[in-house]
């Protein structure tokens, strides 16, 4: 569980609207909002729904202390009647939306928040904050494992993210079909099969590379992952296959270009007899780099910054709207940022074989079902309370399954139109 209390995401303005709406009586207005993203990322062909598990914990457990309504009330953010409010808030409403692991488009209503109006948009930053960055980095995590065909993924990016972002960001690369984390606190809190090396510190302490090695092999046994690249690259395979034998895991290279590297050390380690000694590369991987070392003799790859930060997009751009006040539909009319009105039920449409064709959007009602259809939407949170949700392994083969299910075209890494279509049937 996070160390992070999830009242502190709460931002200013919605406490603005909190204590405006109590004073005039529409705080406990019955309201729906949205979240949902008007377009996709440049060059992106699906998001990727992730964070969801992490959310309702963390609207389960959303609550003001004592001491957090004193400094909001001594600074003047709320007046006496919200801090009151404040004091004893407890969401009671309903949250249901797309499975954690389940693709999204632009206009999918991926999470919907219903109750009163001053108990729901007080969610606001938390669930955006949560949804952006797990999202962003599922959805990144997702374009890797396609471009690695099969091979292992390892998430090494913690140190390119935010303390408590390291441990969301393994989490979410797990999801999306990374099968480690160097991550210790993502595999203590999730449950996710750890891995990791020495870097090149642990050489550089050393008088020389094989006292290092030695040292490492002694402790960890040949069924480690030695840093081969700290000094010549060649002579440091032959120095890991001399100190631990042919039996050596795996060598690890972290510079370089890698697709020469990885052809030569796959020689050199055959020519040693390691011929089931794996390659390993890291150094800056993202899903091109990944991608154009498909042909080269590599086993595993190591991801850090790109995966952590969404490999160039790091928020899923995804909003938080009103769109519906008293079973009443409403909308915003802003340019460029106008809204559709009314809650909204979501299917996709599938043909017999199985592949995916479009996803349907009905605001205010039920869409007309077909066979080979399958609605996306799934309860989180009833009066107020979680209801059970898939494990992280159910989620991380939910997305597996929907990737499958997509035309081959919404997997390339190529920009070009969302994998599927979607069409939003009027209302009425």
């Amino acid at each position: 569980m996070s160390t992070l209390r999830p009242a502190l995401l709460t931002d200013h303005y919605e406490l603005t609207m909190v204590s405006a709406a109590l004073r005039d009586g529409t705080a406990d207005r019955r309201c729906v909002f949205e979240v949902f993203t008007r377009r996709l990322p440049a060059g992106r062909r699906y998001g990727v729904v992730a964070g969801t598990g992490r959310l309702v914990e963390l609207i389960r457990d959303f609550r003001f202390s004592v001491e957090e309504v004193d400094f909001l009330r001594r600074t003047g953010v709320v007046d006496e009647r919200a801090a009151e409010w404040l004091s004893s808030y407890r969401f009671t409403g309903e949250v249901e939306g797309y499975a954690e692991g389940e693709l999204f488009f632009p206009g999918s209503p991926i999470l919907t928040v219903s109750g009163g109006f001053a108990e729901c948009v007080v969610l606001e930053t938390l669930v955006l904050s949560v949804l952006n960055h797990d999202c962003a980095v599922a959805a990144a995590a997702a374009r890797m494992v396609t471009a690695a065909r099969g091979r292992t993924l390892i998430e090494m990016g913690s140190r390119r993210a935010h303390e408590e972002a390291a441990v969301a960001a393994a989490r979410a690369a797990y999801l999306a079909g990374f099968r480690f984390t160097s991550n210790l606190a993502a595999g203590q809190r999730y449950g996710i099969p750890t891995a990791g090396t020495a870097a090149h510190a642990f050489t550089l302490l050393h008088d020389d590379e094989r006292a290092a090695f030695s040292s490492q092999v002694a402790t960890l046994g040949k069924d480690t992952t030695l840093l081969v690249d700290t000094y010549d690259i060649s002579q440091g395979i032959r120095n890991a296959i001399d100190v631990a034998g042919p039996e050596l895991r795996a060598i690890r290279i972290d510079s370089g270009d890698l697709a020469v590297i990885a052809q030569q050390s796959r020689e050199l380690l055959d020519l040693l007899g390691a011929t089931e000694t794996r390659i390993i590369v890291s150094g800056d991987l993202d899903e091109y780099a990944i991608a154009s070392l498909a042909a080269e003799p590599v086993d595993m790859y190591g991801a850090g910054t790109a995966v952590v930060t969404g490999s160039g997009a790091p928020t899923a751009g995804l909003v938080y709207k009103l769109v519906e006040v008293a079973g009443r539909p409403v909308v915003k009319r802003s340019e460029h940022k106008a809204t559709i009105g009314g809650r909204k039920v979501a299917v996709r449409r599938h043909k017999p074989t199985g592949t995916a064709t479009e996803e349907v959007i009905v605001p205010q009602g039920v869409p007309d079902r077909r066979p080979n259809d399958r609605l996306l939407q799934r309860s989180f949170v009833v009066d107020g309370e979680p209801v059970a949700l898939p494990t992280l392994d159910e989620s991380r083969e939910h997305l597996r399954q929907c990737l499958i299910s997509i035309p081959w075209e919404g997997l390339k890494l190529s920009g070009g139109d969302p994998a599927i279509p979607v069409t939003v049937v009027p209302a009425g």
